[in-house]
Formats: structure tokens, C-alpha cells, sequence
């Protein structure tokens, strides 16, 4: 008996027990599906998240001043100088730690910093939890409000929709002139923010004049990166809860010039702190990915517990599979015997009997795959992301379920070669 004998009668066993066969590709396919399907949700999810919470190309980074919360206290040297040990172990000056960016180091910093026609933005958050009014229509009391320059925009990757960004003489006077986000355009002009240009809005009971409106960036439950709106920094100076320390963000042409840009920046930087040789960065250099990456960390996660609990369905499956088949030599060991009476061998009868588990696990695999990966793409039409087709895990599921087929086939393949054809013969 050839292979392909041996396939052909698997394939032809396979077609004639439908609902043994039915019940037992779906107990695989819904395995491979709940294995596919949470993998390509991930991948949708790690998508949509690399577009939202990058709030600044890929091509950009930013600079921040370096809490105090992320260090170690530690005690005095003797000498009346209170010092602070940092991740490194390197000693550190308090009155260095304990010192947020000011106007006049980030003004400095972008004076001097010439790396390849880069551009350069100071900004600064002016307090959270600001609620917004237009005549009778009010906000949440969730708006962001941002204090920059001319290039806050670009650096951090907002675009206008409609007016015109900041002048320099609103830099300059500090008029209460502001951009709005598309959020909030939403909230006060309800279905016709283009009627928000060159209207009186009210920002903590104070006049302010809507000069532009921002395109949508998208928001999440952690990132409401359209409830913001933005004036310059003399303006917000004005705000007693500012944040007390500056930032910088640094966008350069190309993206392959980011990791020398960066390592300019932090030289230029220091210069700007005066910190000496001795004492470490108290400054952070945050590239526009960090948020993204750490949040797809943690679906990294929840990818390895999908995956755990795929395979223990799979498990199940497998065991079922091989239920199944030991039920089919029972039930076929008279037709075990007449292929062995008309010369068959042991091989050949092995061979069917794993064809056959081998069939059963492909066609679960497929079903599941194809299952899978519709159930996982409703995601990706909720977060409005292309269709994602986990390729990698696809052929990973082929490939689990071929050994799940071999594994679940081989000791009831073994139990049917080993049967003697006379006594299968004369089985009842």
C-alpha cells in the first residue's frame, strides 16, 4: 500500500464519520481560535497604540526635569552637604536634583543647540482638571492647558485644522489667544467646530480668543490628547498651578539622526544645568515611543497568558483527539484485519491512522485560524486599525496542531498495527 493509498483512505474515513469528525475539529478549532484570536487582538491593540501615544513622531524626543521620587534617600557626607545615590550609585547633590528646568536654561538650550537645522520647542503644563465655557455649553473639567512657542505643534505632532498657530506677538504680549482641541471644539460648538475661530471662550473665568483649531490625534481611557488647549508661555505664566519646571521637545529631519541628536541634546543640556563632570544627568531624555512601548510591554503580557490558555485548550483537544481515535480501532478492527489478510502491513495501518488524527487537527486548525482572526479583528474596527493577520501565529498553529494530530495518533495507530488479523477478523 503506497502513501497516497494510505492518505486516500484516511481522507475517505474522515468524510464518512461527519459528526465524529465535526465534533472533533471544533473542539480544535475553537482552541486555535481563542489562540489566533486574542493574539491578533493584541496585535491590534499594539497598533492603535503605537498611533496614540506617540505624541511626537518618530523622529522626535523630548526633554523633562527628573523627579525626586525616582531617587533613594540617603544621609549627609559630614561635611554639612546632603547627597542623594541614584540607580548607578553615584552620589548626587540634592540642590541638583531638587531643581526643575527653568525659562532661563531651556531658553539657553534652545539658543544654542544647532544639530541639523533641528527644531526646537519650550513648553509648559499650566494645570490639568480646567473646565472651559462658551455662552451656556461648558467642558469637563478635564482640559489640559499648555503654555509654548511657535513650534509646540510640530514638535509634538498636532496638526491645525483650522486659523493659525501662535505669532510672535502673541509670544511676545502673552494675549490671551489659544488653540483648541478637537475635543473640545466638540464639546462647546457641538456639531460645527469651524464656528470656533475668533470666538470669546472662557479658560478659568478669563476671556481668551480662539485662534485655531486643532486636527484630532485620537484619545484613550490613559491619553485624552484632544482635550487640550494651548497659549503661549507668558501667558500662562499667570496660573499658580503650573507646573513649575520647563520642557523641551527636540524634532530633527531624519530619523536616523535621533540617537546623535539625543546625545547632543543631553551635552547641551548639562551646559545649560552647569552640571560638572562629576554629577550625573538630572534631566530626562524621553524618546516620542516611551509610552507606547511600556504599554505594549504589558500586553506582552497578556499575550504570554493567551497563549497558556490556548495551549491548554489544545491540550484538551489533543486528548479528546486521541479518545476518538481509540474509539475508531475498536470500532474498525475488523477492517484492520482485512487490510492486513490482503497483504497490508503494520506500517500501512499505522500510516492511515495518523493520516487520519493528522486531517482531523489541520481541519480544526484552519476553522480556528480563520475564526480567529475575524474575532480578532473586531478590534481592529473598534480602534479604527488596518486588518491584522498574525502571520507568525498562524503558521505556529499549523504547526501545533500537526503535532497535536501525531501526538493524539500515534498510540491509537500503534494499538490498530498491532492487532492480529485473524482474531480482528473474527472481532463482533
Amino acid at each position: 500500500m503506497t502513501i497516497q493509498d494510505s492518505f486516500v483512505l484516511a481522507w475517505r474515513t474522515v468524510k464518512g464519520n461527519k459528526l465524529r469528525t465535526g465534533i472533533t475539529v471544533a473542539i480544535i478549532a475553537f482552541g486555535i481560535m481563542a489562540l489566533i484570536g486574542i493574539i491578533t487582538a493584541i496585535s491590534a491593540m499594539n497598533q492603535s497604540l503605537k498611533e496614540n501615544f506617540s505624541f511626537m513622531g518618530a523622529n522626535a524626543f523630548s526633554i523633562r526635569y527628573k523627579e525626586m521620587n525616582a531617587r533613594i534617600r540617603m544621609g549627609g557626607d559630614g561635611n554639612g552637604q546632603e547627597f542623594q545615590k541614584s540607580k548607578r550609585g553615584v552620589k548626587e547633590k540634592k540642590s541638583n536634583l531638587d531643581k526643575p528646568i527653568r525659562m532661563e536654561e531651556s531658553t539657553y538650550f534652545k539658543d544654542h543647540y544647532g544639530f541639523n537645522r533641528a527644531q526646537v520647542s519650550v513648553y509648559r503644563r499650566a494645570g490639568g482638571n480646567n473646565e472651559l465655557h462658551y455662552k451656556d455649553k461648558k467642558t469637563n473639567p478635564q482640559i489640559t492647558l499648555w503654555g509654548g512657542d511657535e513650534n509646540y505643534f510640530a514638535v509634538n505632532g498636532y496638526q491645525l485644522e483650522l486659523g493659525r498657530n501662535l505669532n510672535n506677538v502673541d509670544i511676545q504680549s502673552g494675549r490671551n489667544v489659544c488653540v483648541i482641541g478637537s475635543s473640545v471644539a466638540a464639546k462647546l460648538f457641538l456639531n460645527k467646530p469651524e464656528r470656533c475661530i475668533d470666538k470669546i471662550i472662557l479658560l478659568q473665568g478669563k476671556p481668551y480668543r480662539v485662534i485655531g483649531l486643532l486636527k484630532s490625534k485620537g484619545s484613550s481611557a490613559m491619553m485624552r490628547q484632544d482635550d487640550i488647549v494651548f497659549s503661549s508661555l507668558k501667558n500662562v505664566r499667570q496660573y499658580t498651578n503650573s507646573n513649575p519646571s520647563y520642557q523641551l521637545g527636540v524634532m530633527v529631519n531624519n530619523v536616523t539622526e535621533l540617537n546623535p541628536a539625543i546625545d547632543e541634546a543631553t551635552e547641551q543640556m548639562r551646559k545649560a544645568r552647569r552640571l560638572i563632570p562629576a554629577e550625573t544627568d538630572n534631566f530626562v531624555v524621553d524618546k516620542s515611543d516611551k509610552f507606547a512601548d511600556i504599554f505594549i510591554g504589558l500586553l506582552a503580557g497578556i499575550s504570554g497568558a493567551a497563549g497558556a490558555i490556548g495551549m491548554i485548550t489544545l491540550i484538551g483537544a489533543a486528548i479528546g483527539l486521541m479518545n476518538i481515535m481509540l474509539v475508531a480501532v475498536s470500532e474498525r478492527t475488523r477492517e484492520v484485519g482485512l487490510i492486513k489478510a490482503i497483504g497490508g502491513k503494520r506500517k500501512d495501518v499505522r500510516r492511515q491512522f495518523l493520516f487520519e488524527s493528522v486531517l482531523i487537527s489541520i481541519l480544526g486548525a484552519v476553522f480556528g485560524i480563520i475564526l480567529g482572526v475575524l474575532v480578532g479583528n473586531i478590534f481592529s474596527l473598534v480602534l479604527h486599525t488596518g486588518f491584522v493577520v498574525p502571520w507568525l501565529w498562524v503558521f505556529i498553529g499549523i504547526v501545533i496542531c500537526s503535532v497535536v494530530g501525531l501526538a493524539a495518533g500515534i498510540y491509537p495507530a500503534m494499538k490498530a498495527s498491532a492487532l492480529n488479523p485473524i482474531d480482528a477478523l473474527r472481532y463482533e
